[in-house]
Order: structure tokens, then sequence, then C-alpha cells
């Protein structure tokens, strides 16, 4: 599978916008979106007039780089959306906030979704009891993850426990810090989600 092994902080640059894709780092003066918020690239800033085809396109890359999903799973994720009741773009932030990656990093299990990913590629979460290794798998209300037993000893749950002291836990999630263990309470709705990504814009994309 293709994967993105550039500086992530281009990503940041790029975009023009702080996705936090570092974990603790984006919230220290060592950001690098802080000290340099110009474009990558050798030319810097330039002055260009932007059409609404480019915000939408800008808005879909953002959304999809937050996710750290791939452009085809992103699209089957806005069709299943599309044909899903309800509004569609409420939809689709849905289903990445649904994401086994993207649920371990909300319950603070992980500074970062590259890192809950990783740690859920190696194995080191249960879904009601059983070993979970997709990082894409679809939680629904009820689900309940947890560190696996055997696992809880090790260096990266040490700094969770600590991690989701500080983190604010989505309304829609709980956690038991000292157990390493949480639950999907219910589907997030809009207000519990992002309140900064205009999902509007992708649906406006994806209907040219």
């Amino acid at each position: 599978m293709a994967r993105y092994t550039d500086p992530v902080c281009r990503i940041c640059r790029r975009e023009g916008a702080k996705l936090f894709l570092k974990g603790t780092r984006c919230y220290s003066k060592k950001c690098s979106f802080e000290r340099r918020q110009a474009p990558p690239g050798q030319h810097g800033i330039r002055r260009r007039k932007v059409g609404d085809y480019g915000m939408q396109l800008r808005e879909k890359q953002k959304i999809r780089r937050i996710y750290s999903v791939l452009e085809r799973q992103f699209k089957g994720y806005f069709e299943i959306a599309s044909s899903t009741p309800g509004v569609t773009g409420e939809n689709l932030l849905r289903i990445l906030e649904l994401r086994m990656d993207n649920v371990v990093y909300r319950m603070g299990f992980a500074a970062s979704r590259a890192e809950a990913r990783q740690l859920v590629g190696h194995a080191h979460f249960a879904v009601n009891g059983r070993v979970a290794n997709i990082p894409s798998l679809q939680l629904r209300p009820g689900d309940k993850v947890e560190v696996r037993e055997t696992h809880r000893t090790r260096e990266p749950f040490k700094e969770a426990a600590e991690l989701i002291k500080s983190r604010q836990i989505p309304e829609w999630l709980s956690v038991d810090a000292a157990k390493l263990a949480g639950s999907v309470l219910n589907a997030p709705r809009r207000d519990q989600m992002p309140l900064d990504l205009n999902e509007q814009l992708v649906v406006e994309y994806y209907s040219r």
C-alpha cells in the first residue's frame, strides 16, 4: 500500500493549516508550521486567485490528509456516505471518525493518528475481546476498545496513561485510563466532530 514518507510538516504548510500530524510536537514551540507557514518550495508564497474548484480540492486534500486516507479509499468512503440516509458531508466525517485508528487516537492511546495506525497494525488492541489489527476497521456504538492485557506494560502505553489525562476525550467516547480501555458510546453528531472542516466543499468537489 502507498505510504507518504516525506516530512509531514510540509503537508501542513501546503494546506495552510496546522493538521496536528506529529502529536505533541504540534503543541510545542518546535512546531515547524508555527515557525514557517509559507507553502513548501523555492518560490514561497505566490499570490494567486483561487477559484471554486481550487477551494474544493484543497478542502478534500486537507481532510484526506488529516485522516491519512488514500484517494481511492477516500472516494469509496464518499460513495458510502452519499448512499447513506442523512447529510452526505456529515456521514463522510462520521465514517472517518469511526475508523479504528482515529478512535484509538481520540481516546488518547496514541499521540497522533500515524502512531495509532502503527499500534493498531502491530495488533496491540482488541475490540470486543478479539484482536483487531486493521486501522480502517469501522467501529460501531457499543464497541469496546482496549489494549491487550499482555501489551499494557509496554512503553507506548505507559506514556498513554499520562497522555489520556491531558487529552480532551470527545463526548461520544468513554475512556478508563487505569484499564487502558474505552467504549464507543454513540455515533458522533456534527457538533461533536471537528468544526474547522468544511465537508460541504468535498461534496461539491465529487458532485461536479
